[in-house]
């Protein structure tokens, strides 16, 4: 099935890929993105295009989000809904390549991959152009915002999103390190939970003679980063991920000004935590939360901690990992057993607290940067390999 594309089509796909490639766009501002899928979907006729969907609103009041879509193949005939989610996204990096199509936008980049994704689903679209299921209905969902975690929940929660809700849903991601073209599939937990910490702290600034007539949060900040690293149990990359693990990953500090004649009344903290499980998570946040008040409370400040970029754990359905291995066996696809749960995050587990639902590996390359990387780029080779597997599934679950 990985074949069912000439070579003008395949041509077609990787030529998408690389104009996404070129101009990426951020979590919540990927409306050129957008309108570019939506009219690539619009030309295959589905039976229902859905757009603008997953609208949220910062903090400061910018509402963001609001570019989700949402293509439906319908059978016409009873049966299940399956939906499978790439990512819209890009990531505020600079790429560092030669390659003729690399980002125009110096501090923006696809080095996760979503534009790879993209071109596998926009190709499972074009083979389901020509061939509806036999019963039940596909949904193809380019999601936005995943590198935050808030597009999953936008597109949940989006009442436009209601009469979509699947009944299993699958996604995958590009995974460096390991062979090209083959998948690592696992049940249960699949990815970390993880969420950033922000661990304000004000008291009064003072002439930095007089430091003493002051309240800095030094001290109590320099307690925090000691703290927190006692928290962690997963600074060894051997340590095992179970439900025992955590790790705190400092991400940031500042106190005060870049001055040298006052002695700082404000300082902030910022942090990662990461658990394999939701519960262990809770228990994590609140040892953080208690730290942090004690330490505050020890120096006289006030004390504000926020959350962001929540993410949590994304766990693997039996029912859904079992019609993948079907599929990669009918498509003659080797893959092994995920043997620990990946340390970075999905948005897609959120999927899978409304129906059985599977996010499986795809190796995009022994030698191959890692994610993330300033000079990672998506193997074109994996487009027609994904799309293969997501459309086995199709055949095998609604012919």
């Amino acid at each position: 099935m990985t074949t069912d594309f000439t070579n003008a089509q395949m041509s077609d796909l990787i030529d998408f890929r690389h104009a996404l490639h070129r101009k990426p766009e951020l979590s919540g501002e990927e409306h050129n993105t957008a309108h570019v899928v939506a009219e690539r979907l619009k030309a295959l006729q589905p039976d229902a295009l859905v757009t603008g969907l997953g609208k949220w609103t910062e903090e400061n009041g910018d509402i963001l989000g609001g570019t989700g879509i949402a293509a439906v193949f319908e059978s016409g005939k009873d049966g299940p809904t399956l939906l499978f989610r790439c990512e819209l996204d890009g990531l505020p990096i600079e790429e560092l390549s030669t390659l003729a199509y690399r980002s125009v936008v110096k501090t923006k980049a696809h080095l996760c991959g979503h534009d790879g994704h993209m071109a596998i689903l926009l190709g499972l679209a074009m083979r389901l152009s020509l061939q509806r299921p036999a019963m039940g209905r596909v949904i193809i969902l380019f999601q936005p915002a995943e590198e935050t975690g808030k597009g999953a929940r936008a597109v949940l929660a989006d009442p436009a999103f209601a009469p979509l809700m699947p009944n299993y849903a699958f996604a995958l991601h590009n995974l460096p390190g390991v062979p090209l073209g083959t998948v690592q599939l696992k049940a249960d937990a699949m990815c970390c939970a993880s969420r950033g910490v922000r661990i304000k702290m004000e008291g009064k600034t003072s002439h930095a003679s007089m430091p003493q007539d002051g309240k800095s949060p030094v001290e109590a900040l320099m307690k925090m980063v000691d703290g927190l690293n006692a928290l962690s149990n997963g600074l060894d990359a051997e340590q095992e991920l179970d439900e025992a693990y955590k790790l705190v990953t400092i991400t940031h500090i500042r106190v005060g000004e870049p001055c040298f004649g006052v002695s700082p009344g404000t300082g902030e903290l910022w942090a990662t935590l990461r658990t394999v499980t939701d519960a262990a998570m809770n228990e994590l946040l609140g040892a953080v939360q208690d730290l942090a008040k004690a330490e505050a409370a020890q120096q006289g400040l006030a004390m504000r901690m926020d959350e962001d970029d929540v993410f949590d754990a994304c766990t693997n359905h039996t029912m859904t990992t079992e019609m993948v291995a079907k599929a990669l066996e009918a498509e003659g696809i080797a893959w092994a057993p995920q043997p620990d749960p990946m340390r970075f995050s999905e948005d897609f587990g959120q999927f899978g607290q409304h129906c059985p639902a599977t996010l499986f590996l795809l190796g995009s390359g022994l030698d191959q940067p890692q994610l993330h990387n300033p000079d990672f780029d998506f193997p074109d080779s994996l487009i027609g390999i994904g799309a293969g597997i997501f459309e086995r599934i199709i055949r095998e679950q609604l012919g």
